[in-house]
């Protein structure tokens, strides 16, 4: 008896402390949302910023990066929380023709937004190889959606993972160009800022290209795939237990893909406007000009690079922008939905996905500019 050990501290030794996240869990669905982001069609509004004002626009970032992590991981958390995606939670909270509009409106910015990212990435490809751009257009379409329909969730997300390192392509770039960071620093802190149409416009511009609607409805949706493909997971009002561990997983995520996101964003604007802006070409409308500008002016190394982070980014970007649109409709419709499901149990869900790229390829053949910057500047 002398040798025994109290039992209470013994119990409370052995009771587990929620666990932080490790490295491989928080890179997940905030990673792939905002390394979706700069898409090609991002990348020419932050191509435009940076050429027509250099680097008087560097201080737009400040304020999108706490606004993207926290109408991110409110998204995030809305689908991890009650299991349904935005979709799903509009219909169960809200009416109808709420519903209906506010997915229609996704709807047509989406096939819009796609149309523009595979003109551009048919236009890089062209630059790079040559041939014919309306080819490639049409095969990028096609990749993308044999890929999304017929590969295994868990495989096809570490695909969108590996293809988010080809974002590091423009911090490439960047250090192939010179800079005053002085400067940079200075207009961080002392913007200078011009009350003129044009300047209103690309700031609108950025606001609207970082800051999009598509972003939210996907990061919610792979929550709740991520959860459903867990057998021990379950939404987190069920199992309040798990919330300490998944919120701060959430929130890492959130801001580490948010970060990479901006971070992203500025190394474009500042490589524009250390090589377009100071020999005055200011009028970039789209991804492949600014790649092309790019070449007698930084190099071959800065043009290739640029160009084929057109192409990777374009690759990741396309499954998000259909996909978030297949999950809203789905989702208002009360169909299955989910990348996860065989296609055979998900028909509606992904006959969405294959018809969103339809009209987005014939808008990609005959609308090459950026739609971003052409919305923002029609709205203003």
């Amino acid at each position: 008896m002398n040798n025994a050990t109290p039992a209470g501290p013994q119990r409370a030794s052995k009771v587990k402390q929620p666990e932080r996240p490790k490295l491989r869990e928080i890179m997940g669905p905030g990673l792939i949302t905002g390394a979706s982001d700069d898409d090609p069609s991002g990348i020419a509004t932050y191509s435009q910023a940076g050429a027509q004002f250099g680097v008087n626009m560097g201080w737009t970032l400040l304020l999108t990066f706490p606004l993207m992590c926290a109408i991110q991981q409110i998204s995030a958390q809305i689908g991890r929380v009650t299991g349904h995606g935005l979709g799903g939670n509009l219909r169960r909270n809200y009416p109808s023709w709420a519903l209906y509009a506010l997915v229609g409106l996704l709807v047509v910015a989406n096939t819009i937004n796609l149309g523009a990212d595979l003109g551009a990435m048919g236009a890089a490809l062209k630059l790079l190889i040559g041939g014919p751009a309306l080819l490639y257009v049409a095969l990028f379409g096609i990749v993308s959606v044999l890929l999304e329909v017929f590969v295994r969730y868990s495989r096809y997300v570490s695909v969108l993972k590996w293809l988010s390192l080809s974002l590091f392509a423009y911090v490439a770039t960047l250090f192939a160009v010179k800079l005053d960071w002085l400067d940079v620093a200075h207009h961080f802190v002392v913007p200078h800022i011009s009350w003129t149409a044009s300047y209103l416009t690309v700031v609108v511009a950025i606001f609207g290209t970082t800051i999009s609607p598509y972003l939210f409805f996907w990061q919610a949706e792979e929550e709740v795939e991520n959860e459903k493909e867990n057998p021990q997971a379950k939404p987190l009002k069920q199992a309040p237990k798990q919330a300490p561990f998944e919120l701060e997983r959430i929130r890492l995520d959130t801001w580490f893909g948010m970060a990479i996101s901006n971070v992203v964003a500025l190394c474009i604007m500042l490589t524009t406007a250390a090589t377009l802006n100071t020999h005055g070409i200011t009028d970039i409308q789209t991804s492949s000009q600014a790649a092309e500008a790019l070449r007698p002016i930084a190099g071959g190394f800065a043009f290739l690079v640029f160009a084929l982070g057109i192409i990777g980014t374009g690759m990741l970007a396309l499954p998000v922008l259909s996909g978030s649109c297949a999950y809203a409709l789905g989702e208002a419709l009360h169909w299955p939905v989910g990348l996860a499901r065989q296609p055979l149990k998900a028909k509606a869900f992904y006959g969405t996905i294959s018809a969103r790229h339809y009209p987005s390829v014939h808008f990609g053949l005959h609308q090459p500019k950026s739609a971003d910057y052409q919305t923002a500047r029609h709205w203003h």
